[in-house]
């Protein structure tokens, strides 16, 4: 975002809260400053811009509490903006900003959401005779299971370049996010705005992982500033700012209880869920939770379950997706309790889970989702297949192993692409997805070439401008391929058709006399004609294809081992294998990248990742000396593989395999440390502090 250059263009930087609560009692902005062009505060925005708008899952039940532009009275984070100064410069921007002074009045700090008085979300889900499961059952299982919270730290940071055309009345912004279509409609929303006289371009982004899906409050001010001024204004997000302003992940926990019979049958399952949602709701903060809630039941045909989950208001930064947004928390519950059921039960933690998996499709879960297709047994018998003997422990070490199975939810809603036939043969595909770093242009090629009978280099890809995207929601969750892809499909094949019939018109022919050939060539009666010809006997060749879905279900098991030195408590990740079940592949190589790239944020998680608040909710995590991140150094030999189990809900087959990694490996790993330490059940992050200590705490007793 940072090399957008337009003329006249100003810089945009934000006075940010130091304190966690506290009332604004006064706040005076400089009259004069080198360079400097405006100051606004939520003063300045009334009647400009509202409060972002909030999206509540389907049941739940979600506060009036959004997230402000900016802050008024009232400021409910460290790191809150509550002012903006535009200046010349972004140097002369921050120099301005550092003479705005605010008076603030502390209150009443809530650190603990178990601790919190006010719930911005719930939602409750029952199904089966949970009681009478509970009831009959010879063994109850319980435990209490913890996420923290992480944050995403893309390698390219927030940012925005806004300008106004009064000419047109057309605002244009370029946002570092993940997909044009829900910026556009929040930014209408939230600047009141008709739709059409906003112009959203995404270019490319380095990275987002869920965190760039909201459109960011500052993007909003950004626009403002813009219509304000008459000039463009360019916002850019350093690292500090990124670590105490953009949502964070996960800090879920949850008290889960299992009923199984003698003979390892699951019966029912009963928990209760507290997230830690922060200080407001963004638009996204409630999806989440919910996706935890209604996959806890995992991969398991246990007919009765009742889960509850609460979201609490603590006075840190917001809380929204972050890879995996709910499945990984879901996944490491589930497998926790399930471990630590087999462990009750005496039985082989594999055996226990093969005794219970879904085996027949479609399969209505108890809380409300249906599993569309998979493979469950075969994928765990591949990931124990793969992952071979077990290491044993030494004098130095502790070995453990584990394994974890997880199913998530991908696709659903809709997408759009539109195909046009250029001079020269080749063909564009306007999608309504937006790539950031997945691989869509070589993707969403194959799938337009094998339609469209020609080599993938004839296929050219758009994205990211709502000017000219068709109508879609955008990428996130898994859902590119399944449904972008099958709308690439449908528009190839549609584009087919539709050149069939033109050339049918030239020769005076029925569309199927002809047929298509390889290389994109038309022939019928000893004629044939190229793609590139009927370009210029027909110019303005083009479809559209609009494709819709239920949700569709990915699965996966992962295997992991573990060493734990004695002496020092440091854990050393010796293996993982990866199985992952996203129905049909189409680029075999972009898949397995995505199950690296996000085992390796899964890994990063179980060891070195945790966003911490002191006792003043102050962010002590808010740079790169106190949040880890690993490095490709630190990787653990990773062993891969897929089962493909085709979804009926879509033209290719195709589920989603962007999340897998990060949702099976921190569950495959916390069961490997629990069983390295005789059944002893840690949290992630693993630190060398946590389990020395309880490795003291083992020897003292």
């Amino acid at each position: 975002m940072d090399d957008i250059e337009l003329p006249g263009l100003a810089h945009l930087a934000f006075v940010r809260s130091p304190e966690a609560h506290a009332r604004v009692t006064a706040l005076k902005v400089p009259k004069d400053a080198p360079g400097l062009i405006a100051v606004l505060t939520s003063r300045d925005l009334e009647g400009l811009a509202r409060a972002l708008p909030i999206q509540a899952p389907d049941g739940a039940e979600a506060a009036d509490e959004p997230h402000p532009v900016l802050a008024g009275e009232v400021v409910r984070y460290a790191g809150e903006p509550v002012a903006a100064v535009v200046a010349e410069s972004r140097a002369l921007a921050e120099d301005a900003a550092e003479l705005v002074e605010v008076d603030y009045e502390p209150l009443e700090l809530v650190i603990d959401p178990a601790l919190s008085q006010c719930r911005l979300v719930r939602w409750r889900g029952e199904g089966g005779d949970v009681e009478g499961a509970f009831a009959a059952a010879d063994e109850v299982v319980s435990g209490r299971y913890a996420m923290p919270r992480l944050a995403a730290v893309p390698m390219e940071t927030r940012g925005a370049v806004a300008s106004y055309s009064a000419d047109d009345d057309l605002l244009t912004i370029w946002c570092s996010a993940q997909d044009t279509h829900r910026q556009h409609k929040q930014l209408a929303a939230v600047l009141g705005r008709a739709a059409e006289s906003i112009r959203v371009v995404i270019p490319d982004v380095g990275g987002a992982f869920g965190s760039k899906g909201s459109l960011a409050p500052e993007a909003a001010v950004a626009a403002v500033a813009a219509m304000n001024l008459g000039r463009p204004v360019k916002w850019t997000e350093d690292r500090f700012e990124n670590f105490v302003g953009a949502y964070q992940g996960r800090g879920v926990q949850a008290d889960v209880e299992l009923a199984l019979t003698s003979g390892g049958r699951m019966l029912a399952l009963r928990a209760h869920i507290v997230a830690d949602l922060g200080a407001y709701l963004l638009p996204t903060t409630a999806i989440p939770p919910h996706t935890t809630g209604m996959l806890m039941t995992g991969c398991y045909d246990i007919p009765a379950a009742r889960v509850e989950v609460v979201g609490m208001r603590t006075n840190k930064v917001p809380t929204g997706p972050y890879r995996g947004a709910g499945r990984p928390e879901a996944a490491y519950f589930v497998e926790s309790v399930v471990d630590d059921g087999a462990r009750r039960l005496g039985m082989e933690p594999v055996e226990l889970r093969r005794r219970n998996l879904v085996s027949r499709f479609p399969h209505p879960s108890p809380l409300g989702w249906t599993y569309d297709s998979g493979d469950y047994r075969r994928c765990l018998d591949l990931a124990v297949e793969l992952a071979g003997p077990q290491p044993q422990p030494n004098g130095e070490w502790l070995a453990g192993r584990g394994v974890a199975m997880y199913v998530e939810r991908a696709g659903g809603q809709f997408e759009s692409a539109r195909a046009s036939l250029e001079s020269g043969g080749s063909v564009s595909i306007a999608s309504s997805t937006s790539p950031h770093g997945q691989g869509h242009d070589t993707t969403f090629a194959q799938i337009a070439a094998e339609r469209l009978q020609v080599e993938p280099d004839r296929v050219k890809l758009s994205f990211s401008d709502s000017a000219v995207s068709p109508a879609g929601i955008g990428t996130f969750a898994s859902r590119s391929v399944a449904m972008g892809g099958s709308a690439v499909a449908l528009a190839a094949e549609a584009l087919v058709d539709r050149c069939r019939r033109a050339a049918a018109e030239l020769w005076s022919l029925a569309p199927e006399e002809l047929s298509w050939d390889a290389g994109g060539v038309l022939s019928a009666s000893g004629r044939s004609l190229s793609l590139g010809e009927l370009a210029a006997a027909a110019p303005g060749l083009e479809a559209e294809a609009r494709f819709e879905s239920d949700l569709v279900f990915s699965s996966g098991a992962y295997h992991a081992d573990v060493e734990i030195e004695r002496a020092t408590g440091q854990l050393s990740i010796k293996r993982v294998v990866a199985v992952d079940d996203a129905g049909t592949i189409v680029n075999p190589l972009l898949a397995e990248g995505q199950v690296l790239g996000g085992t390796a944020q899964g890994l990063g998680q179980c060891l070195v990742e945790e966003v911490i608040y002191n006792e003043e909710a102050q962010p002590t995590t808010a740079s790169f000396a106190h949040y880890s991140l690993l490095t490709a150094a630190e990787m653990p030999p990773i062993a891969t593989a897929f089962v493909e189990s085709p979804t009926p809900l879509n033209p290719l087959g195709a589920k989603g395999i962007g999340e897998g990694g990060a949702i099976g490996t921190p569950a495959a790993v916390g069961n490997a440390v629990a069983d390295a330490l005789g059944g002893r059940r840690l949290d992630p992050p693993y630190t060398e502090e946590k389990l020395w200590l309880a490795m003291e705490e083992s020897v003292q007793r």
